[in-house]
């Protein structure tokens, strides 16, 4: 009787116990979270209140404009970035999902898969300053001029390794037993890896090239080693470009008003954008499961 009895109440401290500690563990949780979302909201109260009293149709259709103007805008800014991103994006994509497929499907028990995985990580942490370092020693150091080019292999190198990882995770969460079925009924490995692994995995690859978007989008330091800027339209990718974030950060520095507005205005766009990407790849990947 007494055994049980001592039983009973060590039981009964043991769980008031778990029951303080999960307590503690909720509520530093739940601090974090309040730390990061008060930031947060700090964050996006300050761009679109400064950001939506810079918007005017001369920000969209205007080029950037000379200290003290009474106009300007960021068109040739927008015209670059957008160009630089979307050729980033279809030069990178298809590298990194070819790389994902072979890292799901060939290379898991190779050594030249496991090397591929092996620098796939180191790139995919590696700082965008780094990436865009390596882009001016192997590109613009050589040729003796900054150039769009040279922004687009800066930031396809950092839509690779996310493309690749996405790819290989969201292959590697089909079943075997799809793969097999296919193979059962006498389909070659590559026709089940396009029509079937791929095809049931898109939504997780798509999800991955809009998460890559939006990181390249708001990139700044690959741009100024590579793409520098340009205060003039040009559509001439062999020439220094501009693009919004590098302008954001020149005008942001500047002491003059009307920059610092274009500033406030190119700040709201690009978060609006990135936001948005990041909302889609979150719908379709929701959507996936």
């Amino acid at each position: 009787m007494g055994r049980a009895l001592a039983f009973d109440r060590a039981k009964l401290a043991l769980h008031r116990r778990r029951k303080r500690v999960n307590a503690i563990a909720l509520a530093l949780s739940l601090a974090a979270m309040a730390f990061g979302v008060f930031w947060l909201v700090w964050i996006l109260f300050d761009t679109l209140r400064l950001g939506i009293g810079g918007l005017s149709w001369q920000v969209l259709t205007e080029m950037t404009p000379p200290p003290q103007a009474d106009t300007g805008g960021l068109a040739n800014a927008l015209f670059g970035s957008l160009v630089m991103v979307a050729l980033a994006t279809g030069l990178g994509t298809p590298i990194g999902i070819l790389a994902g497929i072979y890292l799901a499907e060939y290379g898991q028990r190779s050594v030249i898969g496991r090397m591929t995985q092996f620098i796939n990580d180191i790139l995919l942490s590696a700082p965008s300053i780094v990436i865009g370092l390596f882009i001016y020693s192997v590109v613009v150091a050589r040729v003796k001029s900054f150039s769009g080019w040279a922004g687009v292999l800066a930031l396809a190198l950092i839509v690779i390794p996310v493309v690749v990882r996405t790819t290989e995770n969201m292959l590697n969460l089909i079943p075997n037993a799809l793969r097999e079925a296919a193979y059962a009924l006498g389909a070659p490995r590559w026709r089940v890896i396009l029509t079937i692994t791929l095809k049931a995995a898109r939504a997780g690859v798509v999800t991955g090239v809009l998460l890559a978007v939006a990181r390249i989008a708001g990139e700044t330091a690959p741009l100024l080693f590579t793409a520098l800027s340009n205060q003039f339209w040009t559509r001439s990718l062999a020439e220094p470009m501009a693009s919004v974030p590098v302008t954001i950060f020149k005008f942001a520095m500047s002491p003059y008003s009307n920059w610092q507005s274009l500033a406030w205005a190119g700040v709201f766009l690009i978060t609006i954008g990135v936001l948005g990407l990041n909302i889609l790849a979150r719908v379709m990947f929701r959507n996936k499961n």
